[in-house]
């Protein structure tokens, strides 16, 4: 019920839509009731009294019911559809909207095509399930309690034989709604592990042509589906039960009432229309009973995925912003790493890290794979939070900094080009989404990009395609380079920016960068150890620790790890 009731906060909103849908289907529930009610008097008149007015009249009447009925039940299909659609909507939005708010800790531990299925499968079984749980509700509900009404009218006696029956369906409905909530969060989890297959198979396509997996990851995903197959036909066994079992629940009230009713008709205790009033009465009681029992089913579906898409809502950010945090001015470029230590799970990655950027130093990081230099910039940038020691910018903690003004304030180019399916001009304005297009022109000169820019088909209004496709690593590259050259940060993070480019490119590369790294706090992680020699202060890392640090120079002489790094290097 709380999973419910925060459910149906969502409908508030569109309330009118709710009144409107609910007005018809009581209207629907009550026109069954009303129907069954004016069996008796009909009969008699046209049966007994021979009455050829109301005889006539009887097709128009039937016609004009049918056509309400019709025009009651598109009011609330239409408004109770819409209404869904809008909460889920909100739903979806506001998933959405919390994912990007999630630390990158978040979807380390969570696959992208699972939180994918959240997003698109989950909140899609909750918008099907919204909609048919209302109606139910006050469609079914009305018709049920009306139709009672007409019965126990008609006679008590009867009645109380009839609905006798009814407590017997709760059990199993009971039962298998229980099996269908398990069965369905089951089945989206795996929905979810498929999913990932999907996604991480087309995203890294290329490299599954160049190592001939098309028949493994056909087969993992074969499998995958069939798993997921294993968890429908469960939901499908459950979801068909609960009609047979309510039929035959249901012909036990119905052949009781036959044999009563039928004895009171023939002992003349009862008229034989007011007898085909009842069981008209009591047939159409049991199908609202029956659409009851089924939207029991679909709301533990609903609310199975509603369970799924709430743990995201409710998922707290690691990193919080502080509500008292200072914004920093251009000035504050000073960069100072105090005793730093991090670890993503249970071992240190990084340990006792203590280093100094001044204003304006260019600070190389360099050394073995998986020594902890990407970990560490993502540390000042703070994607993740310290667990030991402290990160100053200026004279602040980067923790009592607003993210809005840390993020203002660094400019990244990382070693995976991150680029958008659109335009040309509009990946580079990402930097700055108020920026003209002079300046976004300008950026990409400064990058050496505009040149290939205008060689494209319609030049700044390119579409590149997924992840940048139809640029080369070099080109793309240099796109995320303008990108940050417009974002115009005082403090800069190159993680292997130049790794992409031909020997030509780097060289023009290498140039712009040297423009845009004046003045401003530069950490520049880099494998190849040509494009940091001039660097004020190179900090040598290997496993998480500060094994050397100094200029090109004193650690060449100091003969150490950077000086074997570097003879390895350049030997020919």
């Amino acid at each position: 019920m709380p999973v419910f009731k925060r459910l149906m906060l969502y409908m508030k909103p569109y309330w009118w839509r709710i009144v409107l849908a609910a007005l018809a289907s009581s209207a629907l529930g009550g026109l069954d009731a009303a129907f069954a009610y004016m069996i008796e008097p009909l009969l008699k008149k046209i049966f007994m009294t021979k009455d050829m007015f109301v005889f006539s009249f009887l097709p128009l009447a039937v016609i004009l019911l049918f056509v309400f009925r019709a025009v009651c039940r598109y009011i609330n299909d239409y408004f109770m559809g819409t209404a869904a659609q809008l909460a889920v909507q909100d739903v979806r939005n506001e998933i959405f909207r919390k994912n990007i708010l999630l630390d990158l800790k978040f979807f380390y531990r969570n696959q992208t095509g699972s939180l994918m299925s959240r997003i698109v499968n989950d909140v899609g079984t909750m918008q099907n399930g919204v909609g048919d749980i209302v109606s139910g509700v006050f469609r079914d509900s009305i018709g049920l309690v009306s139709l009672l009404g007409v019965i126990f009218y008609r006679d008590w006696q009867l009645a109380i034989i009839s609905i006798l029956v009814i407590p017997l369906t709760i059990y199993p409905a009971n039962i298998l709604g229980k099996k269908i909530k398990l069965v369905a969060r089951k089945g989206q989890e795996e929905a979810g592990v498929f999913a990932s297959i999907l996604q991480e198979t087309l995203s890294g396509i290329k490299m599954v042509k160049a190592f001939s997996l098309e028949s493994a990851m056909t087969e993992q995903f074969r499998l995958a589906n069939l798993k997921f197959y294993g968890f429908s036909q469960k939901m499908i066994k459950y979801g068909s039960l609960s009609s047979p079992i309510m039929e035959v629940i249901t012909s036990l009230g119905i052949a009781a009432v036959i044999l009563f009713g039928g004895s009171k008709v023939m002992s003349n205790e009862m008229s034989a229309p007011e007898f085909f009033s009842f069981i008209t009465a009591m047939a159409l009681l049991y199908s609202p009973l029956k659409k009851l029992i089924a939207s029991y089913g679909n709301a533990q579906r609903c609310i199975g995925a509603s369970e799924r898409v709430f743990e995201i809502i409710d998922a707290v950010p690691e990193i919080l912003d502080n509500p008292h945090g200072h914004t920093i001015s251009r000035d504050d470029n000073r960069v100072e790493l105090k005793n730093v230590r991090f670890k993503y799970q249970d071992d240190y990655i990084i340990n006792d890290v203590s280093l100094t950027a001044e204003k304006g130093e260019m600070i190389a990081l360099v050394g073995p794979s998986g020594g902890g230099k990407t970990t560490l910039v993502s540390l000042i940038a703070r994607f993740f939070d310290v667990n030991e020691g402290q990160i100053l910018i200026g004279s602040h903690d980067i923790r009592d900094i607003t993210k809005a003004s840390l993020m203002n304030h660094i400019a990244l180019v990382d070693q995976e080009t991150i680029l958008f399916h659109d335009s040309i001009a509009n990946n580079i304005r990402y930097g700055k989404p108020d920026a003209t297009d002079a300046e976004i022109v300008s950026a990409a000169k400064v990058a050496f990009a505009h040149d290939f820019i205008m060689e494209m088909p319609e030049g700044y209004e390119t579409s590149i395609g997924d992840r940048g496709v139809r640029l080369s690593g070099g080109q793309r590259q240099r796109l995320c380079i303008a990108r940050a050259l417009l974002k115009n940060a005082p403090i800069l993070i190159l993680d292997e920016a130049t790794s992409s480019l031909d020997t030509e490119s780097e060289q023009m590369v290498q140039k712009a960068l040297d423009n845009l790294m004046a003045n401003r706090t530069t950490f520049v992680i880099a494998h190849r150890l040509s494009t940091v020699l001039h660097a004020d202060k190179i900090i040598v890392l290997e496993n998480g620790a500060v094994v050397e640090s100094g200029t090109h120079k004193g650690l060449i002489q100091n003969n150490g790890l950077y000086s074997r790094l570097c003879t390895a290097q350049f030997a020919d």
